[in-house]
Parts: C-alpha cells; sequence; structure tokens
C-alpha cells in the first residue's frame, strides 16, 4: 500500500472505531515479517485517535459514571467506553506506537473496564442507550472486540496489565453468560453473537459456548442466489456478516463457511461505482442509500485474497485503499491480531468495469460501461440512478398527483430483450352509501369501512418506464395510460456541489430547476452529465401523495396525463 495515499487523507481520518463491528481472528503465532509501510500509517492514525477519545473519559472519582467515556451527546456509554479499550489495545501492543506499553494509557483503560463491569447487568448483557437495552447482540458487538483487545493486550507485555486484563475478563466472561442463552432481533445478530462465542471459547474453552454457537448455525446462512444476505445491506451488514463468518469459521473450524464469504466478495465487485463507492440502493437497513466507501469490506478482501491467492480479491483491496485510505483503520485490531494480513497481496487482476448484471432477488440491475454506470432498482420509489464519474444523479422519481397516491414504485424490473421494463397501475375509486342492513346506528365513519362499500367512477392509471441503453449513456421513456389531465412531475435528484447550466430556476423552492426543453447538464470536478431534452407544462412539483423533496439539487421535467415522454443521460 502506497504510503501516500493515507497521508493524502489525513486531515479527515481520525480513527474511528466502529464498535459495531466484529473482526476475525487467528491464532497464528508465527512471527512474519516487520510490520509492513501500510499498517504503520494506520497505528500512527490509531495514535491521534487515542489522543482524541481519552479526553471523553470522566476522571472525577465521586462521578457516579468515573472511568466511562461520553458520546457526542455527552451521555456516558459502554460502546464509547468500550472504545477506549479496543483502541489503547491497538497502540499499547504496537511497538512503532508512541504508546507502547504506556502505564498512563493501560490505567485509563483499568478504569475503562471497571465502568463495564460496573454498568453490566446481572445477566451480563449491556445497553445500547439509543434503543436496545439488555441487550444480547449488542453485548457479542463488544465482547467480540474487546476479546481480541484482551489478546493484544496480554501479548503487549505492558507491564501490570494483569489486573487490568482481570478486570476486562470478568466483563467477557459475564458477556459470554449472556451469549450463551440471550436472544436477538437481525439476522445479522445470530453470526455477532456466535463470532463473540467463537472469541471467548479461543481464550477460555466452554461447551456451552459450542454448543449455543452450534444452535444458531443450525438456522444456516441467510444468502440468496445472488450472494447477498438477508438484509442486502451493502455498506454495513453484508461486509460485517462476511467478517463475522470468517471469525466463525476460524474459531470453530468450519471453513464451509467462507464459501459465503466468497459468494458475497464476488457479488460485491459488481457493486462499485466508478468513484470507488458502493451501491446501496436496494438495502433494507438504515445504510439504504446512504453514500459509502467500501472500507468496511477490506479485511475480508484482504484475507481472502491472502488465503486463496486470488488475484481480482487483490485488486479490490488496491482499489479501496486508493477510495477510502485512512477508513481502513477502523478494523486496525483485525490487522494486528493476525500476522498473515501482513503479507504481499497476490498479483491483482483486472476489476469487472464493463458489465450488464442482474440480481433478482436484490430488484436490481448493474450497468456499468468504464466510467459512468447505472443502476435499476424494483420496490423502490427511487428506481433509476446514473453516475459518471464525479458526477452523480444519485435518484430518479415519478410521481402524479392521482388520488394522493401516485408515487411511481414497480414491484419488478422486466427484462424485455436489451429494455427493462417497470410497471404500476393504480385504481381511485368513489365509495357508495354503505349497505342498509350493517350502518352503524350511531353514525360512527370508523364502524362502516370502505372496503364494504360498493365502488363506482373508478378511475386507474398506468404507468410504463422503459429503460435502455445508448451508445454513451441511458435511456428512460415514461408511458402512460388511462385517467386525463393528471398532473404528474419527474424529478432528477443530483448531488450536491455541482453547477447546471440550461435549467430555469424555480422560484420559492429551494434547489429546484425546471427544465422546460433542450438539453441540461450537471458538472463536478472535471464530470458533467448531459440529460434531455425536457419538457416544462406546470409548476406543481409538490404534488399531492408525492414525497416530501430530497435536500439536494433536484431537476423537475413536468407535464399531464396521457404522458409520453423520452429523456436520456450521457
Amino acid at each position: 500500500m502506497n504510503r501516500r495515499i493515507f497521508v493524502k487523507g489525513a486531515a479527515a481520518g481520525i480513527c474511528t472505531l466502529p464498535i459495531t463491528s466484529a473482526l476475525s481472528f487467528s491464532t497464528v503465532t508465527k512471527k512474519i515479517q516487520k510490520m509492513p509501510e501500510w499498517l504503520d500509517t494506520l497505528v500512527k492514525q490509531n495514535d491521534i485517535g487515542v489522543e482524541a477519545i481519552r479526553k471523553l473519559q470522566i476522571k472525577d472519582a465521586a462521578n457516579p459514571a468515573y472511568g466511562g467515556l461520553m458520546d457526542a451527546f455527552d451521555i456516558v456509554n459502554p460502546h464509547t467506553t468500550s472504545a477506549l479499550i479496543q483502541a489503547g489495545g491497538n497502540a499499547i501492543s504496537s511497538s512503532n506506537s508512541r504508546f507502547f506499553q504506556s502505564p498512563e494509557l493501560l490505567a485509563d483503560m483499568d478504569l475503562a473496564a471497571l465502568y463495564l463491569v460496573k454498568t453490566q447487568h446481572a445477566d451480563g448483557t449491556i445497553d445500547l442507550l439509543s434503543t436496545n437495552f439488555h441487550s444480547t447482540p449488542d453485548t457479542g458487538f463488544l465482547v467480540k472486540r474487546l476479546a481480541t483487545a484482551y489478546t493484544l493486550i496480554q501479548k503487549s507485555g505492558t507491564k501490570g496489565s494483569e489486573k487490568m486484563l482481570a478486570n476486562l475478563e470478568t466483563f467477557l466472561i459475564r458477556g459470554g453468560n449472556a451469549l450463551s442463552v440471550g436472544g436477538i432481533h437481525t439476522p445479522n445478530h445470530r453470526w455477532v453473537v456466535c463470532a463473540a462465542l467463537a472469541r471467548l471459547n479461543s481464550l477460555w474453552p466452554d461447551p456451552k459456548y459450542v454448543a449455543r454457537a452450534e444452535e444458531w448455525l443450525g438456522e444456516h446462512i441467510d444468502m440468496d442466489e445472488d450472494g447477498q444476505y438477508n438484509e442486502k445491506s451493502t455498506f454495513i451488514y453484508s461486509s460485517l456478516t462476511d467478517r463475522l463468518l470468517i471469525t466463525i469459521a476460524n474459531g470453530f473450524n468450519k471453513p464451509e463457511l467462507l464459501d459465503n464469504v466468497r459468494k458475497n466478495l464476488d457479488m460485491t465487485m459488481f457493486y462499485v461505482h466508478p468513484n470507488g463507492e458502493i451501491v446501496t440502493d436496494a438495502s433494507g437497513r438504515q445504510d439504504k442509500a446512504l453514500i459509502g466507501t467500501l472500507e468496511n469490506y477490506y479485511y475480508p478482501y484482504r484475507y481472502m485474497a491472502l488465503k486463496d491467492q486470488n488475484g481480482g480479491y487483490a485488486a479490490m483491496c488496491q482499489m479501496i485503499e486508493k477510495t477510502a485510505g485512512l477508513k481502513i483503520g477502523g478494523f486496525l485490531d483485525y490487522y494486528l491480531a493476525d500476522q498473515t494480513l501482513w503479507k504481499d497481496l497476490p498479483a491483482p487482476k483486472p476489476l469487472p468495469v464493463n458489465y450488464v448484471k442482474t440480481y433478482p432477488n436484490s430488484g436490481l440491475v448493474r450497468i456499468r460501461r468504464g466510467n459512468w454506470d447505472s443502476t435499476l432498482i424494483a420496490n423502490n420509489p427511487t428506481w433509476f440512478t446514473f453516475m459518471k464519474g464525479n458526477a452523480v444523479l444519485q435518484g430518479v422519481r415519478l410521481a402524479s398527483s392521482f388520488f394522493g397516491k401516485g408515487q411511481f414504485q414497480s414491484e419488478q424490473i422486466v427484462e424485455q430483450g436489451k429494455t427493462w421494463e417497470l410497471t404500476q397501475t393504480l385504481e381511485g375509486p368513489y365509495y357508495q352509501p354503505y349497505p342498509k342492513d350493517f350502518i352503524a346506528k350511531d353514525g360512527d365513519w370508523e364502524k362502516m369501512p370502505r372496503l364494504f362499500r360498493p365502488v363506482s367512477e373508478v378511475q386507474t392509471l398506468e404507468t410504463k418506464i422503459l429503460i435502455s441503453e445508448t451508445d454513451n449513456g441511458m435511456q428512460i421513456e415514461i408511458q402512460t395510460s388511462g385517467t386525463e389531465r393528471v398532473p404528474l412531475a419527474l424529478e432528477l435528484i443530483f448531488r450536491p456541489g455541482g453547477t447546471f447550466t440550461g435549467l430555469t430556476q424555480i422560484e420559492k423552492a429551494k434547489d429546484s430547476w425546471l427544465l422546460k426543453e433542450g438539453t441540461g447538464s450537471y458538472s463536478l470536478n472535471g464530470d458533467t452529465i448531459s440529460f434531455g431534452p425536457g419538457i416544462g407544462l406546470h409548476k406543481n412539483i409538490a404534488l399531492r401523495g408525492a414525497l416530501p423533496p430530497v435536500e439536494a439539487p433536484t431537476v423537475f421535467l413536468t407535464g399531464f396525463t396521457p404522458f409520453k415522454h423520452i429523456i436520456r443521460f450521457s
């Protein structure tokens, strides 16, 4: 890894440790080589994070939260507190860290461990104060990372570490009791628990850890034929699950689990935008449509690249190094705990940059042609994106004022030759008097539901969207039939920061523009998306029943049904 890549991003790279993640661990003890330069850079960056996070610790012994750390809302909590132990474990065990074997840092870490023990419930769980209380999965997230910190501190040879490790062991063993019996909320929580149990079992073998992990693993891994996990959370939970499965495979000798990791990594290679961001549009979790790079995948790609001598995975590592840079430092403990990761990557192979890939289980179609790409999305009001280098059309939406329910969304994407078809059929009925024998005597409207009323004057609106490739981009054709004179508006939602040409700004509407005719353009950092022709038959962009506007520069095309229009992007 090129050191200059990291130095370039240093200003924004204070090591944020993703506490809600879990890493893998190898029991390899053989010393391989001197710490590589890229890892040395991450250790130095971790030092900056340690220095910053220590300032958040409560040092007043009279304070009930003594030893704990505050979050951004000044709430002392187990997660921020455990971050000090995690980051401190990285530093105190690295000979190139300025905190190597630091007694002062060790003392702070010991206070943090004591706070964790004090706030831990009798059943061994902790609270995630933003939402989950007496939470087994959140306990698992902490135990997983802190078990690795325990190992790093133990191997560091830091004078006086026995006392701190004893306190940390108390927290971990109690946590293991909770993990051996407690429940979960989401699919990935099962693997969080199993991975934490694997790490505990490597430190303090216990049949109950193995038995509980086998119970969860008996449900099988939630992977579809596309290579995606149930939550389809490409930025957060898919990469998390990859890391967890590596941990479980190693800890419980289940190498077959690595096949799931391989399938997901293979799929993810086609979920990369030209600028190195990850496609998140089909996610079923909080990262849906989130802008993010692939730092969360660096560890599984590096681990599997070295294990399989896979040049494609090695190329993904190199791409992530360039586009995410210092952000991979959030998983520093992964790299410190397993020195096999210090080896040079195998020779890279070219990454896919010219393809059409369909993922039916995710309702997604991916088209990439060199420096531009497009994503088609089913079951989503944002059903099209187009990126060209730095210029990003981050979403297209269509809405009409049809009975307050005219936001377009297609249940599926149907491939018709070289065209993809999205459709929606809406009905707008009127309701007749309630059946006489069932009229509520007190006249309560709620006791006479529409479901049982005869309907009449039923209006319909059918919308069909045809999407296809052109020589240098994409084309969208919109067709409607049915009820006439329904106002509609097409939204082109761009990423903030660029400049437009060829548009008319809409008065009294923030960051809203109308493309009345001809071609418009959007430019950012040397890249330009051209789009058109336009149509602007009205200025009503806040249609009843449509989703609220996105806080981003938005270009509107407007008209009335029956509507037929083609717009091209290049």
